[in-house]
């Protein structure tokens, strides 16, 4: 039977890659992520808010919740990074990932996915039932979005669609950690996924303007499935569309729940707009989520946005509530 040369040179060079160490194991949990559980304190900060926690439950719930949370993640990660290890290889620089570099073995991979599985649904039972719920949706999403027949990181718009699911699942694992028998309201859980869309495509911008140029659009495609369909006009508008679809979600929650949550308003929509600048940079900061806080300007608005969400959430003041009911007269009484 003839031999494919590309087939040949390739298993010549996996077997030239050096043996996986337990480190490079443990690099595919990606430890190093851990600040992405940000997005969980909102969750906890308005449900706090709305309700009034059991301070005692908190001490244990709090620690535990985020250890649950910290597990999930790097399982989810650990499929990730092995399920991604031949398309990775053409990155520019995820191509220096350890599942790409060093040959590693299946079971011991796979068995560290089900152990932090695992560690994470155990840690999430001792939280509650609404807590262990939510667990097991963040692991499922882990799957849809990297594991065949589905695997929707392959696909335009739902690649960005799922992987954004994060966003809301965090939320509501904050939600739960403080109160187990109430859901938050679900405009609050819709802006927070379409924020999280508009974070993953800003992020997918960054990746084509910065690959696309360096390398060509030809290894963007071949890194990722769904940028065969993209183009950085494409990446922008939805970027603007997510944005325009936060705007209108967080606006229903504002005029529903609280209207002291107006203030908070300015300083997301100066969040969003870093952001985006970020994601126009060369070497953005964005296409390695890690690396956010190396950003002073986005330190410094995610800080003031985190201290007015706080104030709002926990200081009425009343002069908004005025204003709130003068321009919102009923249509009634202009008949």
């Amino acid at each position: 039977m003839p031999v494919n040369p590309e087939e040949t040179t390739r298993i010549e060079a996996l077997g030239a890659q050096p043996q996986g160490r337990a480190s490079d194991y443990l690099s595919l949990a990606r430890f190093d992520h851990v600040t992405k559980h940000v997005f969980i304190l909102p969750g906890l900060i308005l449900a706090c808010a709305l309700s009034e926690p059991d301070p005692a439950a908190l001490v244990i719930n709090i620690p535990v919740g985020l250890l649950s949370a910290v597990a999930i993640a790097s399982a989810n990660y650990v499929i990730n990074e092995w399920l991604d290890r031949e398309r990775d290889a053409a990155h520019p620089t995820k191509s220096q990932r350890r599942a790409v570099v060093v040959e590693m073995q299946p079971r011991i991979v796979y068995g560290e996915y089900l152990l932090l599985a695992a560690i994470g649904l155990l840690l999430a039972s001792v939280v509650g039932k609404l807590f262990f719920a939510t667990s097991l949706l963040f692991l499922l999403s882990g799957i849809l979005y990297n594991v065949e027949p589905i695997r929707a990181k392959d696909k335009p718009y739902l690649d960005v669609l799922t992987e954004c699911l994060n966003n809301p699942i965090r939320f509501l694992l904050g939600w739960a950690i403080v109160d187990q028998v109430t859901l938050p309201p679900v405009s609050v859980l819709a802006a927070y996924w379409m924020a999280g869309a508009f974070l993953m495509a800003a992020k997918r911008l960054g990746e084509y303007r910065d690959i696309a140029a360096n390398a060509g659009v030809a290894v963007l495609k071949k890194y990722r499935r769904s940028f065969e369909y993209y183009t950085e006009e494409s990446l922008t508008v939805s970027c603007f569309v997510y944005a325009m679809m936060t705007a209108f979600l967080l606006g229903v929650f504002l005029v529903k729940y609280r209207v002291e949550y107006i203030l908070v308003f300015p300083f997301i929509s100066g969040l969003f707009a870093v952001y985006l600048w970020l994601a126009t940079r060369p070497g953005s900061v964005v296409q390695r989520p890690e690396r956010l806080f190396h950003s002073r300007r986005l330190d410094v608005m995610l800080t003031l946005t985190v201290v007015v969400f706080l104030f709002a959430s926990f200081v009425n003041v009343p002069m908004l509530d005025f204003m709130a009911a003068s321009f919102l007269v009923p249509i009634s009484s202009l008949q």
